[in-house]
């Protein structure tokens, strides 16, 4: 798959089967609409690409927005090219994007730079200056330009009844089992591990502190989760703790992962954590014993997790 920064830089003459998009998360629904992209590319003749935007439109229209995402640029590019788009267009966001005209976007984008010969989208898209247009107005130009719209209707989408919102929910709230099925894979976050207090080498449970590439990155509700890993080479589980780890007098949200059975040292090493399940909220404990006493607890159910997917 080729990524193209702006859909200028993408060159091919053949033509195209454009599905357009934030795609956030790239879930089980976003599956169901890029696999007839890729379906309809291979029966045509056709080039199957993917457009979509970065910065997310309401970054740069709500500057007061503290959106986050479930996936950075380079996650969704490793999805979308599991599921077979060739050509994956990430497009810069600016407020002078936004204030093309319908026909300025179709005609220069779509049709000029793009080469559009299929448009397969949802029946409530919009677009253009303020989003004024429509599938409808959508149609008109296919009509103008020589290309075909295919509607992906309300009924279909609510058949599939999965949604980047409903995937954040489910994170926002802890239910990472919940949110995994929505996606059809599981969540993870990519970061480095940087230096902390260390003072969980002090009770002797050593952990990773995590600082996540992008700070737009949606990060899971406070709580303990059951983790993976995969370090040198090999795949190793962990319990993770996302908070401020306040039984430690600690103020700062951390992401933070007792590796089980790995010894060594992690600083400066980027690792994908990936979120399996979640075990407990973050609780703050009257002494130190107890707070050994739960993380011995958690894990036990860490393994016995462990055991019961093997």
């Amino acid at each position: 798959m080729k990524v193209h920064k702006g859909a200028a830089a993408y060159k091919n003459e053949r033509g195209s089967v454009i599905t357009i998009g934030t795609f956030d998360g790239v879930h089980l629904g976003h599956a169901t609409i890029l696999n007839r992209v890729v379906q309809t590319a291979k029966t045509q003749d056709l080039d199957a690409v993917l457009l979509t935007f970065f910065p997310h439109p309401r970054m740069v229209l709500q500057k007061d927005s503290d959106i986050k995402m479930l996936h950075t640029v380079e996650e969704k590019k490793q999805q979308v090219e599991k599921l077979g788009i060739q050509h994956l267009v990430v497009h810069p966001f600016t407020l002078e994007f936004s204030r093309l005209t319908a026909t300025e976007y179709v005609r220069d984008l779509l049709v000029n730079q793009l080469k559009a010969k299929k448009i397969i989208i949802g029946y409530d898209h919009r677009f253009g200056r303020n989003r004024t247009a429509n599938i409808e107005n959508l149609k008109e130009f296919g009509l103008t330009y020589n290309f075909s719209v295919e509607e992906i209707t309300a009924q279909e989408l609510d058949d599939v009844a999965i949604s980047s919102t409903k995937v954040r929910s489910a994170l926002a709230h802890g239910d990472i089992s919940t949110a995994n099925k929505y996606l059809g894979y599981a969540y993870q976050i990519t970061g480095t591990v940087v230096k902390g207090k260390a003072i969980g080498r002090t009770i002797n449970y050593p952990t990773a502190n995590l600082k996540p590439n992008q700070s737009y990155k949606l990060i899971p509700k406070n709580g303990v989760y059951v983790t993976q890993a995969k370090i040198e080479g090999t795949d190793y589980f962990g319990i993770t703790n996302v908070g401020t780890n306040p039984t430690l007098g600690g103020t700062k949200e951390t992401i933070e992962t007792y590796f089980l059975d790995f010894k060594g040292d992690l600083y400066g090493q980027e690792l994908t954590l990936t979120f399996l399940t979640h075990i407990r909220d973050e609780l703050t404990f009257d002494t130190i014993d107890s707070l050994k006493k739960a993380i011995a607890e958690d894990e036990r159910f860490a393994y016995a997790y462990i055991k019961n997917r093997e």
